[in-house]
């Protein structure tokens, strides 16, 4: 790359809007997410995380506004924006009757690709899952099901990810294990967008964060930026540098509990 040349990002949003009736969960989005990088979206149930992932990953048509993945129109060009990505939901799509190595291989046929064993290989020791391939998955912890599933994802090399809290239900250890997964797909140079509501979670692997809150992205940036948005600290007896969560109840944990229509909504569209 040459100097001055701009990299166009992996991902970007303009003004997406998306209602269920009268309930508007998307008030015009907007945000990009360069290549190779880690994007985290936070909010709270309800801010409409979800949604956004279902329109990018053509699963649901927005009512305005556009988005293109990989350069490809979501909305005119979706066979192209499927071949670019790969979507990971909140639970773990993998089949406890079959082996690791198994649910690998079946999805690398599907996508009638060459030498399925070698894909299956490969990504087995890439996710630590080598010793446990030719075990059944119902005998698999939760933090190796969501290694697999996040493997299972990959098969393809899809230069877009879409991990929609993917930790969700695994205590601190699995979710820990799932961190290191998501970091080497970043490593890899695959973009990887991620929905959370663990505040922690964002900090530790984000290289952006955006916070969706009300239908609409209220902050973005760096966790060193959005750390900028608070009052400096004070020094009594130790300096504490805020966190992520002290910035994100600054900025929406005022009114959040009181906004029944928000906290209480189904992102599906169901009150």
């Amino acid at each position: 790359m040459t100097a001055g040349t701009t990299v166009a990002p992996a991902i970007r949003v303009h003004a997406l809007e998306k209602s269920y009736g009268k309930l508007a969960v998307l008030r015009g989005v907007d945000f990009e997410v360069a290549p190779g990088s880690i994007f985290a979206l936070l909010g709270s149930n309800g801010a409409g995380k979800t949604t956004v992932v279902r329109i990018l990953s053509t699963l649901l048509r927005s009512d305005a506004g556009t988005a293109t993945i990989n350069g490809f129109d979501v909305s005119s060009q979706p066979a192209q924006v499927r071949e670019s990505i790969s979507l990971t939901g909140q639970f773990a799509a993998v089949d406890d009757i079959l082996t690791g190595r198994e649910n690998l291989v079946l999805v690398a046929k599907l996508r009638h690709l060459k030498n399925p064993g070698a894909i299956a290989d490969d990504l087995l020791g890439r996710f630590a899952l080598t010793d446990a391939g030719g075990r059944k998955v119902g005998t698999y912890s939760g933090g190796m099901r969501r290694r697999l599933d996040i493997a299972m994802s990959l098969i393809g090399n899809p230069p877009v990810v879409f991990l929609d809290e993917p930790t969700t239900g695994l205590d601190p250890e699995l979710r820990i294990e799932v961190w290191k997964a998501v970091e080497k797909l970043a490593a890899g140079g695959t973009t990887v967008l991620l929905t959370t509501q663990y505040l922690d979670e964002a900090e530790e692997l984000a290289d952006q964060i955006a916070i969706l809150h009300k239908g609409r992205i209220i902050v973005e940036g760096t966790l060193d930026e959005l750390k900028q948005l608070l009052p400096p600290t004070e020094v009594e007896y130790v300096e504490k540098q805020p966190s992520l969560e002290d910035i994100f109840l600054a900025l929406v944990g005022a009114d959040s509990d009181s906004d029944a229509r928000y906290n209480g909504a189904d992102e599906k569209g169901t009150p």
